[in-house]
């Protein structure tokens, strides 16, 4: 009763400042309802107003004495301005039944623009306040890896799908779960407009669940033409930068009806790994005989000391076995490709950039139309892709050059020119350093016949290419 007089009494005031500018007052009691109802939407816009400037201002100093993340992501993405936004629609509600009569049809249209108004607002700030949730859920450390921004999204779609049951409710004057029991009809046109949605909402779920992708992860897919890293995983897509400084998205869901390769583990290893083979020209794959190992021994001196142990292993009888181990994966001194094997697994176990903790082992795969397959298996302890690639074409240019010294060579298909070459060096009637791109071990042998220099001297992989003539 109080309520209802001072309402009558703030009307009447109106009324009378209208009066004195000048407007009739006959006028002003035709439309008693429209002006109390423009009151009412100016108060509730006038307190929101201030509460909103209030609630700043406490914000900001709040922040200039202690930095607060989430109250400076509140600050960034407007949450409050969008949370007094929700209270106009509220005190225009509740203020409606001293407008209108209950059972006029300005109070009903009144009433439904007031709530479909305070729900649009609720979806705004409701996602105003996700977004803040997310970001700072991405600040912690422990969620870095997580596709945070896809959940954000899955509830901003599910809560909007909500808020837009119930506005199309007020509007039909029906009840929300009517609506929605009603929406089973339209089940197909759904799930056709909203395909894209709907399996990168599953593909999202299933993504974090079994946790296949996240931002800065390397991702390879061939199909898709992707070779990059992980810089956003949303409801719709997955952002990747690739290496070339290109941007590629991907739908979530090709990602899990598709196979794709994840080198987070690499990543996350010890090293990087390295695989690499030459192959060996089959017919020069002898046995060593004493003298060659003599001459192996000045090569290198930790080649020195395992074949001298393995002279005295065999000396005494020691055959390698699961109790001796000793030379069955690390290489023989019974031919010339096991001493390489033996080597170049020492070369790698010295090398400052491969892992010793990591498998490493030199091997010979099947034999091929082009011969012997020797393959290099370590790691690298650099997995930067530059160094990676550094570190790896150093490993591979040694071995190539140190082949002759074991008096091996790799297979290499010949062209018109190596013919040439080949049959010149067969005549035996032209000096060998005049011919331009000559195989170094070649010239070699040929000033070893000349001079009283020690073929190993010659053979080792200090020594120079032909000067260019």
């Amino acid at each position: 009763m109080h309520t209802n007089q001072f309402a009558q009494s703030l009307l009447g005031g109106i009324k009378d400042a209208l009066s004195w500018i000048g407007i009739p007052r006959h006028m002003l009691d035709k439309f008693d309802e429209i002006i109390f109802l423009i009151v009412i939407i100016i108060i509730a816009f006038a307190l929101a107003g201030i509460i909103h400037s209030i609630s700043v201002r406490f914000a900001k100093r709040i922040l200039k004495r202690k930095n607060v993340p989430i109250l400076s992501s509140i600050i960034e993405n407007s949450v409050l301005r969008k949370l007094t936004a929700i209270i106009p629609p509220l005190i225009i509600s509740a203020l409606l039944p001293f407008a209108f009569n209950s059972k006029s049809e300005w109070y009903t249209i009144s009433e439904k623009i007031t709530w479909i108004y305070f729900f649009v607002a609720l979806i705004f700030s409701v996602n105003a306040i996700l977004r803040t949730v997310g970001d700072t859920l991405k600040n912690k450390q422990e969620l870095q890896n997580r596709p945070m921004k896809g959940f954000i999204q899955i509830f901003q779609v599910i809560f909007s799908c909500l808020i837009v049951i119930v506005i199309i409710s007020i509007l039909i004057n029906k009840s929300p779960f009517n609506l929605i029991t009603g929406l089973g009809a339209f089940a197909a046109v759904l799930m056709l407009v909203f395909k894209d949605t709907i399996l990168g909402f599953v593909a999202g779920v299933l993504i974090s669940e079994n946790d296949v992708v996240r931002i800065g992860d390397w991702i390879e897919v061939p199909q898709s033409n992707i070779n990059g890293i992980v810089v956003d995983i949303s409801l719709n897509f997955v952002k990747v930068q690739n290496f070339d400084n290109t941007f590629v998205t991907i739908p979530p869901y090709s990602l899990v009806s598709g196979s794709f390769t994840n080198w987070r583990g690499m990543s996350d290893s010890g090293g990087r790994r390295i695989m690499r083979e030459y192959v060996l020209k089959l017919d020069y794959i002898k046995p060593c005989s004493p003298e060659f190992l003599e001459k192996m021994k000045a090569f290198d001196e930790e080649l020195a000391q395992f074949i001298t142990e393995k002279q005295q292993q065999a000396a005494e009888g020691k055959v390698a076995n699961t109790e001796n181990p000793a030379g069955l994966t690390n290489g023989t001194i019974e031919t010339n490709a096991g001493l390489l094997r033996a080597y170049m697994n020492m070369y790698l176990k010295r090398h400052p950039f491969i892992s010793k903790d990591l498998l490493l082992m030199v091997r010979t795969l099947a034999p091929t139309a082009n011969g012997l397959p020797l393959q290099i298996y370590c790691f690298s302890t650099n997995k930067n892709w530059p160094s990676y690639e550094s570190i790896q074409a150093d490993i591979m240019e040694h071995f190539v050059s140190i082949l002759p010294a074991f008096e091996l060579y790799p297979f290499q298909s010949s062209s018109a020119r190596d013919t040439i070459i080949s049959s010149l060096i067969e005549s035996g009637k032209i000096d060998l350093s005049i011919i331009d791109g000559m195989p170094w071990h070649s010239v070699l042998l040929k000033e070893n016949k000349d001079s009283t220099s020690t073929p190993l001297q010659d053979a080792t992989p200090t020594s120079q290419s032909m000067p260019a003539q």
